[in-house]
C-alpha cells in the first residue's frame, strides 16, 4: 500500500521557554495547519512520538500526555525511544502502521527539552545512549567517541581538520537561511580552526549543540492523500538497522554498518540508487558523522567524504546537497525530534517551500537518522 505525507510542522529549534507539552502542541498544530485542504485533529487515529525523555522528564506516559495537549486525547499513542534515532523510528512505525492497513491517518512526531538541565546532567544523559558499562561509566563522552572515529579516519584516509571544517561552514551557511534553526550565523574555515578543542581532533565548531524542539508529520493511506492535498510527498522506501553498541566491539571505526544496511533496504524498496537522490538530510551530530554518512549512503567512495565535501558536491547547487536545513550542526539536535524534523525539511523541499535554501526541481530526497554513535539507524526515501 502506498503511503504519503500530507502535512508537516515543527517549532523553532533552540532554547525554548515552553514545556514539553507546549512545544509538542505547537508542532502538531503546525502540521495540521500545513495540510492544504485541512485536517482536524480528530481525524488522526494513532500517534508515534520519539523522545529520549532527556534529563528524566516525563519518563512514563509521555505519548498520551503529548496528544492530550495537542487536541488528540484518547487516541492510541506510543513513545518511541531509540536514542538520537527516536524520531526516525517513530516515523517508520507510523508508516508501517498505515502501510499495514490498520491505520488510515497517523501522526509521527518527536519532542525533547534539553536546556533546562546543568551541563553536568546534560553530559550524563547524553551518555546513556552509549554502552553504559564500558563507555559512559569509564568516562567516554560522545564527543570522545566521534573524536576517535575522526582520528582513525584521518589515519586511514588522509582526512584533514579542514575537511571537517568544510562540513561546519556549509551547514552553518545553510542554517543562516533557515528561520527554524538554532544557529543562524555563518562561520569561516578560520573560525573553525580557532574554536576551542573539545575531543581531538574535534573542535567546538565540529560539534552539535543541546537543543529544545518538537516536530510532527501526518502520514496517510495513499488512496486518501488527494483528500488532503494535491501535492503529497510519497514514502518511496525505508530501511532500519542496528549495529554493535560499543565502538570497541565493531570491526571498524570508519564505517557505520547500520547506515549501510538501512540504506540498502531503503534503496531496494524504492527501486532507486544513491545516484537518484536530489538532496539529503543526514545525521551530522559531529562533522565527522556527515563525512561517514555521505560515504556509507553511497554518495562517494569510502574514505573520500572529506574531498567530496570540500569539492562543493554537497552544497545547495552541488551534485547532492546535504543538510540544507543546517543539519544537526546548525539547525539543532533535540534528540527525539531530530528524525521527524528531517522529514519536515524534506517535505517542504520537495514541495518547493523553503525559500532561499530551496534546491530547485528536487524530486527524490533522503532522510538519515542515527542513534548514539551509530548503533541504530533509519533511512527514508521520499519523493513526488
Amino acid at each position: 500500500m502506498q503511503v504519503a505525507v500530507v502535512g508537516a510542522g515543527q517549532t523553532a529549534f533552540g532554547t525554548s521557554p515552553r514545556s514539553l507539552k507546549g512545544m509538542f502542541a505547537e508542532a502538531a498544530r503546525a502540521a495540521l495547519a500545513s495540510v492544504d485542504k485541512g485536517m482536524p485533529a480528530g481525524r488522526v487515529q494513532e500517534a508515534w512520538i520519539g523522545s529520549v525523555s532527556f534529563g528524566g522528564a516525563q519518563l512514563g506516559n509521555l505519548a498520551g500526555l503529548m496528544c492530550e495537549h495537542a487536541g488528540m486525547a484518547g487516541i492510541p499513542a506510543q513513545r518511541v525511544e531509540n536514542a538520537c534515532a527516536s524520531g526516525g523510528y517513530a516515523f517508520r512505525d507510523a508508516v508501517l502502521a498505515v502501510r499495514s492497513g490498520q491505520v488510515d491517518i497517523a501522526l509521527a512526531a518527536g519532542v525533547e527539552r534539553m536546556n533546562d538541565w546543568s551541563p553536568e546532567r546534560q553530559r550524563y544523559w547524553l551518555g546513556v545512549s552509549g554502552d553504559t558499562e564500558w563507555e559512559r561509566l569509564a568516562g567516554l563522552t560522545f564527543s570522545g567517541v566521534y573524536g576517535l572515529m575522526a582520528a582513525r579516519h584521518m589515519k586511514d584516509f588522509g582526512t584533514t581538520k579542514e575537511h571537517l571544517a568544510h562540513v561546519a561552514v556549509k551547514n552553518h551557511a545553510n542554517g543562516s537561511r533557515n528561520p527554524k534553526a538554532q544557529f543562524r550565523k555563518a562561520f569561516t574555515l578560520e573560525d573553525c580552526a580557532r574554536s576551542p578543542a573539545i575531543a581531538d581532533p574535534l573542535r567546538l565548531l565540529d560539534c552539535c549543540s543541546t537543543t529544545d524542539g518538537a516536530a510532527a508529520a501526518l502520514v496517510v493511506r495513499g488512496d486518501l492523500a488527494k483528500e488532503f492535498t494535491d501535492t503529497p510527498v510519497w514514502v518511496k522506501g525505508m530501511g532500519a538497522a542496528n549495529d554493535l553498541l560499543a565502538i570497541h566491539d565493531r570491526p571498524s571505526l570508519t564505517e557505520l554498518r547500520a547506515t549501510q544496511a538501512a540504506a540498502a533496504q531503503a534503496f531496494a524498496q524504492a527501486g532507486l540508487t544513491a545516484a537518484d537522490v536530489d538532496l539529503a538530510e543526514v545525521h551530522d551530530c559531529f562533522t565527522i558523522a556527515e563525512l561517514l554518512a555521505v560515504e556509507d549512503l553511497g554518495f562517494c567512495d569510502k574514505g573520500q567524504g572529506g574531498p567530496f565535501t570540500a569539492s562543493g558536491a554537497t552544497q545547495r547547487e552541488g551534485r547532492v546537497p546535504v543538510n540544507l536545513s543546517g543539519g544537526l550542526k546548525a539547525k539543532g539536535h533535540p534528540l527525539g525530534a531530530t528524525g521527524v524534523g528531517q522529514v519536515c525539511e524534506l517535505f517542504d523541499q520537495l514541495r518547493g517551500a523553503t525559500g532561499p535554501r530551496q534546491r530547485a526541481d528536487a524530486e527524490v530526497a533522503l532522510a538519515h537518522n542515527v542513534g548514539g554513535s551509530g548503533a541504530s539507524c533509519t533511512v527514508h526515501i521520499l519523493g513526488v
